[in-house]
């Protein structure tokens, strides 16, 4: 793989609300390490931003045999696990991946795979540990008598007597008056328990 990369496209970025407001650092590293001014890919806006228009038109514009050059990594991913999407998705294109300011993690050489791939294991053991520790704390919980989800609004204890008291006779306003409900709780809760008035 190593030695078959030409094109260098260039992605800049810059945060709206950050202190660095000008992409001139980024601009002239990149075009210092090769890349055409012409082939420089520029957003102004946050790195957690979905809708990054540069972004999409660089990836789209790449195509197999092209290095995609960034300053730095958080110039690219909104997260680690992003940025490892972005990356395996250029490797199944052809195309390599480049940071300047992070020398080990270009993939057009083996050392720079060898980090995205240990990078990508972290993130996985990382997703591996919080889905333990959420099934931890959903078994803990459920030992205690909870469950998962919001806690009901109107306890069985109540639920019982307003259902006893809708029986006999009793209007909605004047249970949620009697019971201290509201009525939106009070007819959603009839909903989700299918309670109809008997004729």
């Amino acid at each position: 793989m190593e030695g078959f990369f030409d094109m260098l496209i260039g992605y800049v970025r810059i945060s709206t609300d950050g202190p660095d407001q000008t992409t001139d650092l980024q601009r002239d590293a990149l075009i210092e390490a090769g890349v055409d001014p012409r082939h420089l890919f520029e957003d102004c806006v946050s790195g957690s931003r979905d809708d990054r228009a540069a972004l999409k038109a660089a990836l789209d514009y790449l195509k197999s045999g092209d290095v995609l050059v960034v300053w730095k990594l958080d110039r690219l991913g909104r997260s680690l696990p992003h940025l490892l999407e972005i990356v395996a998705d250029l490797e199944q294109r052809g195309v390599g991946f480049r940071s300047l300011t992070q020398s080990n993690l270009d993939t057009t050489t083996v050392e720079g795979r060898l980090f995205f791939s240990i990078f990508g294991a972290l993130a996985e053991y990382e997703r591996a540990l919080i889905q333990e520790r959420v099934r931890a704390g959903i078994a803990a919980a459920e030992r205690r008598g909870r469950r998962g989800g919001r806690p009901r609004a109107i306890d069985d204890e109540k639920l019982n007597a307003i259902i006893k008291a809708l029986d006999t006779g009793a209007s909605k306003a004047a249970v949620c008056r009697n019971f201290g409900v509201k009525r939106s709780t009070l007819l959603d809760t009839l909903a989700r328990i299918g309670w109809k008035k008997s004729e």
